[in-house]
């Protein structure tokens, strides 16, 4: 049968507020930039007024400003876009096989940079097009408000504030309130919602899980690289009258002009608090910048415990190999004999470590050189295990996975952040890197068909893998895609535990290196 390659900008969907006109291309329907809720600066979101007539959605929506310029670097390892940024940025965008009532299937997409950064279509591998065609389902990505704009705690300073804390999340549940309300317009079914993200936007959907507000609003979670260590973010509680202080203080105002926050232009207030921010946040002061403890958000589960209200949401979670290890290899790894790599580990974490750590890395992933241990993740990979194990005790259904595999860089470089995402929206074309010959086909087919699997039913499971087991509180079932995919049950238990002494090494190292995109 030929394809539909015609472009056609005729295309008309009805929504609460309003028609809007996208474009039918590639065989899938494609809206952007649909306004789904609007906010004042601080303050919770509400309903979008309705228009009259029928608006453009060709074009992606505003994203929210950052804190501070991006560079373009990295690009080849996480090919970026970059967008007009706005206040005004609570719009999201839709990818469709057809505009009817099929009632298929919804993903949305929550996007990385913690909680300060990045945009619904930042990453060229965000694109929806290739998911939405192949798997027939919707997909949804989505802006909202991040950094100080999105989490600064101004409450004491009046009840207007109130929700000023966490307004990125609000923004969020306004978005799948426009969802519940909208996608069956759009083929959608608003009674079958998984939400999907990665670094950052896997962050947001635990988040969620600990907001009441959410409740209802969705029905399934993919976590990548998103159970986020504490020492990653700042702190959750706290006072927030010492960083306002400071910020106003900076700006030459006192307490009493509160008020005049709001009115500033974003470029002053931004400056002002990456000058005050940094000292304080060393200090352990909470400074914004992340979700605060609240009645909107009731905390990180693994020190505030698990709302038993979410239990019956079944998740996928997981991380990958290499993670932060952003640097460039200093070595040839098809080159280097076992011998060799015991060297290079030696010189990076000393010849007592590496004798106690290296039987059980190489218990662990058999198929790897010892050089391999210098990139091996010890920033994400045991909060998710502890994270996976905690929700199986609370009634929870958790299916784990470890993506592991290297690709055509730097002579094989480990799966690193954000590496993932290509393969799970069906886009590794899209990104050079992510082609590795006699592999990248069957482990695109093997990820994506899970993902969409668990969407239509909660279960990842497809002939195309080995069968996944879900989690048990004793018994972690990890589903380890890679060159040869294997399910194996606690791989690296032992590992993770006698990693952590290394584990300040690569972190300070992570630190010290390039600044990382998401």
């Amino acid at each position: 049968m030929e394809r539909d390659f015609r472009c056609d900008e005729t295309t008309v969907a009805e929504t609460l507020c309003g028609k809007v006109q996208g474009y039918f291309y590639h065989e899938t329907y494609t809206f952007k930039g649909i306004p789904y809720a609007r906010a004042e600066r601080f303050l919770k979101p509400v309903p979008t007024e309705r228009w009259e007539g029928i608006r453009d959605t060709t074009s992606f929506g505003y994203v929210c400003p950052l804190l501070r310029q991006e560079k373009p670097d990295g690009e080849l390892r996480v090919p970026h876009r970059y967008w007009l940024t706005s206040e005004d940025c609570l719009n999201l965008n839709v990818w469709t096989p057809g505009i009817d009532q099929k009632k298929r299937p919804v993903l949305v997409w929550l996007h990385g940079g913690a909680y300060e950064g990045g945009s619904s279509m930042e990453q060229i591998a965000y694109d929806g097009d290739a998911m939405s065609r192949i798997g027939d389902v919707v997909v949804v990505s989505l802006n909202h408000r991040l950094n100080i704009l999105g989490y600064l705690d101004l409450s004491p300073y009046g009840e207007k504030y109130r929700y000023s804390a966490n307004a990125g999340n609000s923004d969020i549940i306004a978005a799948l309130r426009w969802v519940r309300g909208n996608i069956e317009n759009f083929g959608g079914d608003p009674d079958n919602v998984t939400l999907f993200g990665q670094s950052g936007g896997g962050g947001k959907i635990i988040t969620l899980l600990q907001s009441p507000e959410a409740d209802g609003l969705y029905h399934k979670g993919i976590i990548m690289s998103g159970v986020i260590p504490p020492q990653m973010l700042n702190a959750e509680d706290g006072d927030s009258r010492f960083i306002i202080r400071a910020l106003l203080a900076e700006l030459g105002k006192e307490e009493t002009q509160i008020e005049e926050l709001e009115y500033l232009p974003y470029s002053v207030l931004a400056q002002a608090y990456e000058k005050v921010a940094p000292k304080l946040k060393m200090e352990g002061k909470y400074v914004g910048c992340c979700p605060k403890i609240g009645a909107e958000y009731r905390g990180f589960p693994l020190s505030k415990g698990f709302r038993s209200e979410t239990k019956d949401i079944p998740l996928i979670v997981g991380s990958v190999f290499g993670e932060f290890a952003f640097w460039k290899l200093p070595y040839d790894k098809k080159k280097l004999t076992r011998k060799d790599g015991i060297a290079v580990l030696e010189e990076s974490f000393g010849k007592e470590a590496v004798e106690s750590v290296l039987p059980l890395f190489e218990k662990a992933f058999p198929h790897r050189n010892p050089v391999d241990l210098t990139c091996c993740d010890t920033i994400f990979r045991g909060p998710a295990s502890a994270y996976i194990h905690k929700r199986c005790e609370n009634g929870g259904t958790v299916y784990s996975y470890l993506f592991d595999v290297d690709f055509p860089l730097e002579s094989g470089k480990p799966a690193w952040h954000c590496s993932e995402i290509p393969f799970v929206f069906h886009n590794t074309d899209l990104t050079p890197y992510a082609n590795i010959p006699g592999i990248t086909e069957r482990l695109e087919g093997q990820i994506f068909d899970s993902v969409i699997a668990f969407a239509k039913t909660g279960n990842p499971n497809h002939p195309g893998i080995p069968n996944w087991m879900r989690s048990t509180p004793d018994t972690e079932q990890v589903m380890m895609f890679g060159e040869n995919t294997v399910q194996r049950s606690n791989p690296d238990a032992e590992l993770q535990k006698e990693m952590q002494p290394l584990s300040q090494i690569q972190f300070a190292r992570m630190m010290g290196q390039m600044e990382i995109k998401h």
